[in-house]
């Protein structure tokens, strides 16, 4: 298989999930800021022209963090990285999604990638702002939603892989996460895997 990734980027939840389950792959480094990803051999890839991607054995690539993650939990079911239950794997998918659809997708996009949001740079400080709210918001309503101890949902799951990259972010940005969002951090944190995955790409692991 091959990830095409960005190092600190949410493609480091994918990376993370791949060597929780000891998988075999190929790293290929996307460098968005040089437009890497508008490259036409890229785009054959993923005409989206967004990261992760993943492309398997066969030769088909997937798209989208979620799918990904749910194809590899799907696909190797001894690592148990879905509840199994209808009811459990709803709430993976919830926290999952939330995490990257608006905490990702609408909160940290308007801090990262601010012109997308606005074609004059005199707004840019007001989509920042805007940005921020989203995102403290949103840490405030899934730290209620998270346990006082242990993962997001009882065993490390996908969501948790999810959830570790927007608070990696808000770590690395300054970004106050509330009590038990911190905590769930430093839990992830203390993962082998998640360490080895962190000095891979490049961060230095305390």
């Amino acid at each position: 298989m091959k990830l095409y990734m960005t190092p600190g980027s949410c493609t480091t939840g994918i990376h993370i999930l791949l060597e929780e389950l000891d998988l075999i792959f190929e790293a290929h480094l996307i460098n968005l800021m040089a437009g890497d990803q508008h490259q036409p051999d890229y785009l054959a890839l993923n005409p989206k022209a967004s990261i992760p991607t993943l492309v398997r054995n066969d030769g088909t690539a997937l798209t989208e963090f979620q799918a990904i993650a749910y194809w590899l939990a799907r696909t190797y079911p001894k690592a148990k990285l879905l509840p199994g239950d209808a009811d459990g794997d709803a709430k993976v998918m919830e926290l999952m999604d939330y995490a990257v659809g608006t905490l990702h997708g609408q909160g940290f996009a308007r801090i990262f990638t601010t012109e997308k949001f606005t074609p004059s740079p005199a707004d840019h400080d007001a989509v920042k702002a805007q940005g921020l709210d989203i995102v403290t918001k949103a840490f405030a309503i899934l730290n209620a939603q998270l346990p006082t101890e242990g993962y997001a949902l009882g065993n490390f799951s996908i969501a948790d892989a999810a959830l570790f990259y927007v608070e990696f972010w808000a770590d690395k940005t300054g970004v106050t996460l509330p009590e038990n969002c911190l905590k769930h951090y430093r839990l992830m944190l203390s993962r082998p895997v998640v360490k080895r995955v962190l000095m891979e790409e490049g961060y230095r692991v305390e």
